[in-house]
């Protein structure tokens, strides 16, 4: 397998082993540079992932990386297997479904995962004027249920059919990424819009601030128990109001994230990444706040996807609880 990424300008490839069986050391001895599939430009991913990528470089090794941005999960997946990327951030529902080889996958992915890392949540905001209530007062709405082959169109399809609506015929779907989806919240060309992703999304942020008082969260959690019997990982949670200093805590529907990477890639490349995750954990806080959620206690809880061999090397000897 081709192990390297393209730069976002379009950049060079740069290839290294696959995994050759053997002891993983945690050293990378060559000189190697690593993709790191995003997401939208306003979203939490792509925040943590530069940074990401920025820490993996600053850790003085011979490790190197790349952050892009992209549709995120579904395709994430899609182009770590395919070896575009080596490392993807995806929502925990949308890997269940690649390993499983069901959802927007027709056959199992060869995908594992390095660690758990923090907690999407499923932020539905409509318009005010609009008039919608709840999900089920979508019909007939322009809706923006994110970009194509995203984890958040994933959810949102799934939370408007828990609400008896056909995503293909009952609303106008906006498959848009955030920054143009909030675009169209802010001239009222969308009246409502799905989102998936962490605390806090400046792209929601921005959405809040510049049109207070014109647009609220709806709560969606009474199409959790649905939504369960697809995939058990789904929870609720709360969106503090302080997050975007919004008048109450909002309940909804939350899923965590993991960073997945092919089942194949080197060993000691998988440990270095997870090492350096936990080890400069500190710095990537410093770029989003949901970092804070990155933690040992659950870094080992991926199932159904397996964790790569390399990460576990790594987690074991970080002290991660088994």
């Amino acid at each position: 397998m081709l192990f390297g990424s393209l730069s976002a300008c379009g950049g060079r490839q740069d290839a290294a082993s696959t995994d050759a069986g053997g002891a993983v050391t945690c050293e990378v001895t060559k000189d190697t540079r690593v993709g790191i599939a995003t997401g939208n430009a306003t979203g939490v991913y792509f925040a943590l992932g530069n940074a990401y990528a920025e820490q993996i470089g600053e850790a003085g090794g011979k490790l190197k990386a790349t952050a892009a941005e992209t549709g995120a999960s579904v395709q994430n997946i899609q182009q770590v297997v395919a070896g575009t990327y080596n490392v993807a951030f995806a929502l925990a529902d949308t890997a269940a479904d690649a390993v499983n080889g069901s959802g927007s996958f027709t056959s199992r992915q060869p995908i594992a995962a390095l660690t758990r890392i923090h907690t999407n949540y499923t932020q539905v905001i409509v318009r005010k004027a609009a008039g919608i209530k709840d999900v089920a007062g979508m019909k007939g709405k322009r809706v923006s249920t994110g970009s194509p082959k995203s984890g958040t169109e994933v959810i949102a399809n799934r939370v408007l059919k828990a609400a008896g609506l056909d995503p293909a015929t009952d609303i106008s779907a906006q498959k848009l990424d955030l920054t143009k989806t909030v675009d169209g919240m802010k001239d009222g060309s969308i009246d409502a819009l799905f989102w998936s992703g962490g605390l806090p999304t400046p792209g929601i942020t921005d959405l809040l601030t510049t049109a207070a008082g014109k647009v609220e969260f709806l709560d969606i959690t009474s199409v959790l128990g649905d939504l369960q019997k697809i995939n058990p990982v789904y929870e609720t949670g709360t969106i503090p109001a302080a997050t975007y200093r919004i008048p109450a805590d909002v309940a909804t529907i939350v899923v965590p994230n993991m960073l997945l990477v092919r089942d194949d890639l080197d060993p000691d490349v998988a440990c270095v990444l997870t090492r350096v995750l936990f080890d400069r954990k500190a710095q990537l806080v410093q770029a989003n706040a949901a970092a804070k959620e990155i933690t040992l206690a659950n870094a080992r809880k991926t199932e159904p996807v397996p964790l790569h061999r390399g990460a576990v090397k790594a987690l074991d000897d970080l002290g991660a609880p088994k």
